[in-house]
C-alpha cells in the first residue's frame, strides 16, 4: 500500500517543481519568484518525507524539519527585502510622479 503512496507523492512533487520552475523563470515580480522558491522548498521537504517512507529511516524526517526551519527564515528574509525595496526613494519618486499625472 505505501509503495503507491510514495510514488504518488514523488509524482506530485515533480509536478509542483515543474510549475514552480515556470513561475520562477517567467516572474513577472520578485514576489512571484519568492513564492516559487518557497514551493521548491516545500517539495524538497515532501521528497524527504517520501524518502523516509520508502526506506523506513527516520533520519530523513530530521532533514525535512531542518529544511522547513531554514526555508521559513529564508522566505521571511526575502519577503522583508522585497518590502523594503518598495520603500526606497526611487520607488516613492516614481509613485509621486504617477500621482502628479493623475
Amino acid at each position: 500500500m505505501s509503495g503507491w503512496v510514495v510514488t504518488a507523492l514523488i509524482v506530485a512533487c515533480l509536478a509542483s517543481l515543474a510549475l514552480a520552475t515556470v513561475r520562477l523563470l517567467k516572474g513577472p515580480t520578485s514576489a512571484d519568484r519568492i513564492v516559487a522558491l518557497d514551493i521548491f522548498l516545500a517539495a524538497s521537504v515532501a521528497l524527504c518525507v517520501a524518502a523516509s517512507l520508502a526506506t523506513g529511516r527516520t533520519v530523513f524526517l530530521d532533514v525535512a524539519i531542518g529544511l522547513a526551519l531554514v526555508g521559513f527564515v529564508g522566505t521571511v528574509g526575502w519577503a522583508r527585502l522585497v518590502d523594503r525595496s518598495a520603500d526606497l526613494p526611487e520607488a516613492s519618486d516614481a509613485r509621486n510622479r504617477a500621482e502628479d499625472r493623475s
